[in-house]
């Protein structure tokens, strides 16, 4: 552990505390005179209580006296406006009485007499001292002084790389630096599937290791590599895995680390950022989520104010394309949106490299829940081809859920080890939300939710390029009434009979209530939903519409969420809305037809679902036979 990690934090609640036990303490050492301040009185009053022998002693200077009185003098009716006793329950010993003494040698002649008398005690001439009355008077001041200059460290950050806490030093860069001093575990290994991103971040290390292999024929490092890709596929920890690997300083840091209530700080932290890198070459800055500096400029700027953010960008562009080839430091940065990003940054000569980090596929996910199964107990017979084939569509962060979950259901069923159902189980509560076993659902309603997900399953089995079913529920989960799980084939390309396939499926459990009960439902919401963007993919995006053509109104680039304007006319886009309400009706009439020469065989797996709840493909090739066109490559996803 480092250093700072072993400081003890100091706690505001010490602080208060000790300025509570400051004021206590000026009470204590001042006899409470703070708040138990002595009464003001004349000269005549003072010989009177002089005359009466009432007086203890006196203590004064060049112009003021304080007066103590003897205890006896304190209980008489004329001085009952002296408080008897200070905050702290102690007894008043004095001074009860202050006055202005004017003459300071007749007053002492006076005072000389009185002691020859036996009047006092003693008086006691005291020089002129300003220190205690300085004291009171700067203690609040030098109090909210220190008040400041911790709540500013407090507001600095606490300590930062490269600041010490201070608000002076706000500007500076926020990145933290992993170099050989730090224990970096991940490598490359601990990195599955990702072969391709892998090779070319590998290449990026190779090139800070041995750039004389590269530089001697005449080549240029690069400069910066971006990685893109949906969230959860592995960015950040391909990014901790250069940092394990390489054997240079790594400045790690998240683009929101730029951005600040301060005008500069971006820039300046930017420039701090670069300036380090420098010394430290070879290094690579690794800038996570870079799309929070990154986005376009002059897109969002409707104020025409100064842009804190486009302030930063400009500082950032420049640092990238201003330090020299042979300075071997290497900027990557990872995003989700690469769509946003200004041209500016993704040219060459800034991030030279794009390298798109996709959705895992069937082997590679296997390779994923190898590398998350190594920490858990798990079943002998448990087969990691059968779990990749039922996560598709899983990112890797989503395949450690499922790792994980599988784990917690095994743990809270009293298992010694994780098998092959506790990851089905796991799967359905990701996908499909946490089991409702408590929802008070009637006969009529269970019964129609059945007719519903048989109807799917009914369309399904019928149609060649749907996909096949693996089980159906009508067991509550999430927001679902029941749902029914499919084994989609991978697809590379998909042809429109395929589309619509899907859609007529889709449309078969609203084409079951209709055939059924002659009504339909708000049940199949999430069917219209699907079916409707799928429709709407085919017309608009793929191109796949006869009355339309070969035309897509599909912006790659991300820029037509800028446009006020649709980059159709109003007379396409009736056509657009005929054209997909065609495309789904059709579908619809088509599930009804399909429905209808297999009615008996859908009220008999209805019934068999009510008793069951649950069905597998087992029960439908009982009652409908064998598919002709079973597919053996398969995987399984959901459908409510």
């Amino acid at each position: 552990m480092s250093k700072d990690n072993n400081k003890k934090k100091l706690s505001p609640w010490l602080i208060y505390g000790g300025i509570l036990l400051m004021f206590f303490a000026i009470s204590y050492v001042t006899g409470g005179s703070t708040w138990n301040d002595p009464k003001p009185t004349s000269l005549s009053n003072f010989y009177k209580f002089l005359d009466k022998n009432e007086v203890d002693k006196v203590v004064f200077n060049k112009s003021t006296a304080k007066v103590y009185l003897k205890k006896e003098a304190l209980a008489k009716k004329e001085h009952e406006g002296i408080k008897k006793k200070t905050i702290l329950d102690k007894p008043n010993e004095g001074p009860h009485y202050t006055l202005e003494i004017g003459n300071t040698e007749l007053f002492q002649k006076k005072l000389d007499k009185a002691l020859e008398a036996g009047k006092i005690s003693d008086y006691n001439p005291e020089p002129e001292s300003m220190w205690g009355d300085l004291l009171l008077t700067l203690l609040p001041i030098l109090i909210l002084v220190a008040l400041w200059i911790f709540m500013m460290r407090r507001m600095s950050g606490g300590g930062g790389a490269g600041g010490g806490g201070q608000i002076f030093n706000i500007g500076k860069s926020k990145a933290k630096l992993f170099d050989e001093k730090n224990d970096i575990k991940v490598t490359f290994k601990d990195v599955a599937g990702l072969e391709g991103a892998k090779e070319e971040i590998q290449e990026i290390v190779e090139f800070l290791k041995n750039p004389e292999k590269y530089t001697n024929i005449g080549g240029k490092i690069p400069k910066g590599a971006l990685l893109v890709g949906p969230p959860g596929t592995g960015k950040t920890l391909l990014a901790k895995a250069v940092a394990g690997e390489a054997q240079v300083p790594f400045f790690s840091l998240s683009g929101s680390d730029f951005v600040e209530m301060f005008v500069g700080v971006g820039a300046s932290r930017v420039r701090d950022l670069f300036k380090q890198a420098k010394e430290k070459s070879p290094a690579i800055i690794f800038i996570d989520e870079i799309d929070a500096v990154g986005r376009a400029r002059g897109k969002s700027n409707f104020s025409g104010s100064n842009d804190e953010r486009e302030n930063t960008l400009n500082q950032l562009l420049t640092e990238m394309d201003g330090f020299g080839t042979n300075t071997n430091v290497i900027v990557l940065a990872a995003t989700n949106r690469a769509d946003v990003l200004d041209k500016a940054l993704l040219r060459a000569g800034r991030f030279d490299r794009q390298i798109y980090v996709d959705l895992p596929d069937i082997r590679e996910r296997k390779e994923i829940f190898e590398v998350h199964l190594k920490p858990l107990k798990k079943s002998e017979t448990l087969d990691t081809d059968f779990l990749a084939k039922q996560t598709p569509g899983f990112s890797g962060a989503d395949i450690a859920n499922v790792c994980n979950e599988a784990a917690l259901t095994a743990a809270r069923k009293d298992k010694k080890s994780v098998d092959k159902q506790d990851f089905l189980d796991a799967v359905d509560r990701i996908v499909g939300g946490l089991e409702k076993k408590n929802k008070i659902i009637s006969k009529e309603e269970k019964r129609a939710i059945a007719i519903h997900e048989a109807g799917h399953a009914t369309i399904s089995w019928m149609l060649e390029h749907a996909h096949p079913l693996v089980k159906v529920t009508i067991v509550p989960r999430g927001q679902s009434l029941g749902a029914a799980w499919y084994l989609p084939e991978e697809r590379l390309i998909v042809r429109p009979e395929q589309m619509l396939d899907e859609m007529c499926a889709t449309m078969g459990g609203r084409a079951a209530e209709k055939v059924v009960f002659d009504k339909i439902s708000t049940g199949a919401l999430s069917d219209l939903e699907k079916v409707t963007k799928q429709a709407r993919a085919m017309v608009t995006i793929y191109g796949l519409n006869d009355k339309l053509g070969n035309v897509t109104y599909y912006d790659s680039s991300g820029q037509s969420e800028y446009n006020f304007s649709k980059p159709y006319s109003e007379e396409t886009a009736k056509t657009i809305d005929q054209e997909i309400s065609t495309l789904i009706e059709s579908q619809y009439q088509r599930a009804i037809q399909i429905i209808n020469d297999n009615e008996d065989k859908l009220l008999k797996l209805a019934d068999i679902l009510i008793d069951k709840e649950v069905i597998f493909k087992d029960d439908l090739e009982d009652i409908f036979g064998k598919r002709p066109f079973e597919s053996t490559d398969t995987e399984a996803i959901t459908e409510s």
